[in-house]
């Protein structure tokens, strides 16, 4: 015989851990099997996706090569050769990134389901107007996160791969980064940048409980303009280019945010409205 399911106002707090045990189980499976098809794809996760930015035929290197050309600006952006090696210096250093890559792939990859199983889990204690007002959470937060990805793997990894692989302090050392330094600048990039995109997702929770409205996302919108400009300058290279190619997209979402933020609070106000007006009603 089935088990019957608790109540969640029923469930004491090791059931609750027994709960949340269950969706770390079956998230952390999800991961470890995509990242087993991604150990597979050895050939297509290496040579393709990831030493992809580092060869002078990627896609970025030859918009960026054009628009330099067209706006006449100098064509040091243009990276027509590889001017660094990469290599590894360990015995079980080719074997490490091989694991540690597949894995950072697989949790890229399954990203949703962990999503959905994090929401599987705090559904269960909303109340059907949040469950409501959160629907697409999973899919807009999915969509969010690999733009990001996106983001920082054909934008912010290839500027800041070009910046610090043409880099010297004299010409007698030559630039010969260790795979683990290249693959940790990677994933970095990659992580961070589909992190930072879940902005919007974060100011709509925030919103949710209070903690932020659109009025103080707009008063402090300039303040808003420097932290994103320096958090733009710790991820890419020190070049004004790069920083103006990152700042302006995440200034958007910090735009689209107050967009959310407002949308939010009017649906709020709108749903109070109703209770109010149904409060009214009964009690004439």
């Amino acid at each position: 015989m089935a088990k019957k399911l608790k109540n969640p106002s029923e469930m004491s707090f090791l059931d609750h851990l027994e709960d949340l045990r269950w969706h770390l189980i079956r998230a952390t499976l999800a991961v470890v099997i995509c990242a087993f098809v991604a150990f597979l794809a050895k050939d297509i996760v290496f040579d393709v996706l990831l030493f992809g930015p580092s060869k002078p035929d990627f896609p970025t290197y030859e918009y960026l090569c054009k628009a330099a050309k067209y706006l006449g600006m100098d064509e040091s952006v243009c990276f027509t050769e590889t001017p660094y090696e990469i290599q590894s210096r360990t015995m079980g250093g080719q074997f490490n990134a091989h694991v540690w890559t597949s894995i950072l792939a697989g949790f890229i990859i399954a990203f949703p389901y962990v999503l959905w199983q994090f929401w599987k889990f705090i559904a269960p204690g909303l109340n059907p107007k949040e469950k409501q007002s959160s629907k697409g959470f999973i899919f807009s937060a999915s969509i969010l996160f690999f733009i990001g990805v996106l983001f920082g793997y054909y934008v912010v990894c290839p500027l800041s791969l070009n910046f610090l692989g043409n880099y010297q302090v004299s010409e007698i050392v030559k630039n010969q980064f260790d795979l683990s330094s290249y693959i940790s600048l990677v994933r970095s990039t990659v992580i961070a940048s589909g992190l930072i995109f879940e902005l919007p997702i974060l100011i709509f929770i925030l919103v949710r409980v209070g903690l932020v409205t659109s009025n103080g996302l707009r008063k402090y919108r300039k303040i808003s303009l420097v932290i994103i400009m320096v958090l733009s300058a710790i991820i890419t290279p020190p070049d004004v280019v790069s920083l103006i190619i990152v700042t302006i997209p995440l200034f958007l979402l910090y735009e689209l945010s107050i967009y959310i933020a407002k949308f939010t609070e009017r649906k709020e106000e709108d749903t109070s409205a109703v209770a109010v007006k149904k409060d009214s009603n009964k009690n004439p």
